[in-house]
């Protein structure tokens, strides 16, 4: 990788992702940083620094009955879910759109639950290596990624998302610790989990600002080649360019990168179960096409391996005869009452093909 030295006021490019909360507007001048970038793939959005606000502990409100706070997503939109302390919290693709970053500080941790639409790649990290310090949208992109910044002033550093990696500043070659998250559409999590929470508008009078989609209706149409013209490689023609797969990042265990074409699952069926392995233990992919969702599991029970298979739509394990959701929740059967769950493969993650291709070169798509 090629080192350079980002000028923080690039070359001017289309604005997007404005947002009508406040922020900087104005890229920063006269700034440098040393970046072991390319900077044939780097660009400058254009909507400064803060340009689109992350967002710190909002509200976080009951997913039904409807509310003024909630009324803002459809259950066809796309929802990011995590493990929040005890309970699961929903994040709407719409915050997203306007906010990308949503930085959640609890007793037991800090967390920044991050989604770039301009790459469709939703992934969640822990704050520890930061110091605890909240993350920021920098108005940068990389391969058309977000790069946050931790707000560690004076002595902050640049992350493009996907790299989950410092690539820019004092703690270049630093990695974050990931936290496994699940997408699927919102009224697929509602018929899993009717009684969590969701972020919620702290100002429901701007409602109007989460139901479209900034970048347009086919923005994410599979076929569209359009990144906004930002410099993306388009290189890996296997799959369309914005297709979603699930990806597993190569382990370091000799398996490359591998990616799972939510396209090809989809050809095996509404449940599906496609087996793997992940830093030499044995691993699974369960695919729900209903809910369009997919997530990387272990495939061991309380310490003991298990094998699963689809029986009458559901995944069920032999060893306990529980039937498992696209979530890694116990919802039918002698561990359901007991609130078990899987064990997810934290790295794995939801992103648009193309994207996924450039920051993992070498991938292997296991399914045709």
């Amino acid at each position: 990788m090629r080192r350079t030295t980002l000028l923080l006021a690039m070359a001017a490019l289309p604005v997007v992702g404005c947002s009508p909360f406040g922020g900087s507007t104005e890229p920063r001048e006269d700034e440098e940083l040393v970046c072991d970038l390319d900077p044939d793939f780097l660009a400058d959005s254009r909507v400064g620094r803060d340009g689109i606000p992350a967002l710190s502990d909002p509200p976080l409100v009951p997913i039904s009955p409807i509310i003024a706070e909630n009324s803002y997503v459809r259950d066809t939109d796309r929802v990011i879910a995590l493990r929040l302390g005890d309970e699961w919290v929903v994040i709407p693709h719409n915050i997203m759109w306007r906010h990308e970053i949503v930085n959640f500080t609890t007793d037991l941790e800090s967390l920044s639950v991050t989604h770039c639409p301009l790459t469709g790649s939703a992934l969640a990290f822990n704050r520890n290596k930061v110091d605890g310090a909240e993350f920021g949208v920098s108005g940068l992109l990389y391969q058309a990624n977000l790069i946050m910044y931790d707000r560690n002033e004076p002595d902050e550093s640049m992350w493009p998302q996907m790299m989950g990696e410092a690539r820019c500043g004092p703690r270049s070659g630093t990695r974050l610790s990931r936290r496994a998250v699940v997408e699927m559409t919102m009224g697929g999590w509602k018929e899993l989990h009717p009684d969590s929470k969701m972020v919620g508008l702290e100002n429901p009078s701007h409602w109007q600002y989460y139901v479209l989609n900034p970048y347009g209706d086919d923005y994410d149409d599979p076929d569209n080649p359009d990144f906004l013209d930002y410099p993306i490689p388009l290189d890996d023609e296997r799959l369309p360019p914005k297709e979603r797969v699930l990806g597993l990042p190569a382990d370091g265990s000799g398996n490359p990168p591998r990616a799972f074409s939510f396209r090809a699952m989809e050809g095996a069926g509404d449940h599906a179960i496609f087996f793997t392995t992940y830093k030499g233990a044995p691993a699974m992919i369960i695919w729900d096409g209903a809910r369009r969702a997919a997530m990387a599991y272990r495939t061991d029970i309380n310490g003991q391996q298990a094998t699963f298979e689809v029986v009458d739509g559901e995944v069920r394990d032999n060893l306990t005869g529980t039937v498992w959701a696209v979530d890694g929740t116990a919802v039918e059967g002698p561990l359901a009452a007991r609130g078990h769950m899987l064990a997810p493969i934290k790295e794995a993650y939801v992103a648009f093909w193309a994207a996924w291709a450039a920051f993992n070169p070498g991938t292997v798509l296991p399914i045709g």
